[in-house]
């Protein structure tokens, strides 16, 4: 209770910093952050994956289904409230989830992440071949609403969407961390480290599996449907091998352990590119590879094993 207890005290903390953050912040380090958020919530659904012993390299399937479940709505369906695109990109990707994680619940190691890559690409093949959804090209989208308030000015837009994204990731954020205190959350770990046991427990494995699957499908979905409003396009190359080879980047990075080590390591990442990408045009992906090969060196367990640790060490020094 006590430890439920922090988990809100600190997520109304940061909520607070995050409001103030965007007061003083410039618009384009805002619109960073909004990016940061869409693409460490699908992130942190692949974080779910791992704590089970799994990585998927098809990631992107359900981030781009969330973008083209929102874009459609919203094009379609005339829905330009956030909320509602929002919550409609999750329950699309969650199909999608749900008619893929029975098939996928009994692979393991490289033939998983290989078959969700597949998948993946699928996707982007299928999407780049459909010309009434814009083919390669994609689809514009329009300008959002919030509880049917349309922002004045462009950076009226950007902040407005910015406070939604913080109250998202924060609402996300504890869910996800009072899911990893859980009796569900701890079993994932108890299958990363041994199956037979968990089985022998009266668990089944495979079901621990397919639940993680689909709530990782649902935060990308998510994720997916930010990212289509805060940048006002869709395209099929939400769904390519280089969109989900970032949220495993995000991944390893990040560790499965802390939760705010996730989007920590997804605004790393975005502040990498961004500059690499500024000061170094044509070799941006070789400063990404030389910071992800020093992270998996010097950080095993990613940034969430450095929080941990001192946690434990803290603990240690005043066991009261």
């Amino acid at each position: 209770m006590r430890s439920r207890f922090m988990v809100l005290v600190l997520a109304g903390v940061t909520l607070a910093i995050l409001v103030a953050l965007g007061e003083v912040l410039p618009s384009w380090s805002i619109f960073l952050l909004v990016t940061a958020a869409a693409k460490g919530l699908a992130a942190l659904g692949l974080v779910l994956v791992v704590r089970s012993g799994l990585l998927s390299f098809g990631q992107g399937l359900f981030y781009c289904a969330g973008g083209y479940g929102a874009g459609l709505l919203m094009l379609w369906g005339g829905i330009t409230d956030m909320t509602l695109l929002v919550l409609a990109g999750g329950v699309v990707a969650l199909l999608f989830g749900l008619l893929t994680a029975p098939l996928l619940a009994s692979y393991r190691g490289i033939f998983f992440a290989t078959l969700t890559l597949a998948l993946s690409m699928l996707m982007h093949g299928a999407l780049t071949k459909a010309d009434f959804l814009g083919g390669s090209d994609g689809l514009n989208l329009h300008s959002p609403t919030l509880f049917g308030m349309r922002p004045a000015s462009a950076a009226e837009a950007v902040y407005m969407l910015y406070l939604f994204s913080s109250v998202l990731v924060v609402v996300v954020a504890v869910a996800c961390r009072l899911h990893f205190d859980s009796l569900r959350g701890l079993l994932s770990l108890a299958t990363r480290d041994n199956e037979i046991r968990v089985e022998y427990l009266g668990a089944s494995v495979s079901r621990v599996i397919s639940e993680n699957f689909i709530a990782a499908a649902f935060l990308g979905g998510v994720g997916g449907a930010l990212n289509a409003i805060a940048v006002g396009h869709i395209d099929p190359e939400l769904a390519f091998w280089t969109t989900s080879g970032e949220f495993v980047f995000v991944a390893i990075l990040s560790g499965y352990l802390s939760v705010g080590a996730v989007f920590a390591s997804s605004i790393l990442l975005e502040l990498i590119r961004s500059f690499s990408s500024q000061y170094f045009p044509n070799a941006w992906q070789m400063s990404l590879g030389i910071f992800m090969l020093a992270s998996i060196l010097f950080l095993p367990n990613g940034i969430g094993g450095l929080i941990v640790r001192r946690k434990e060490r803290d603990s240690e020094k005043d066991p009261a």
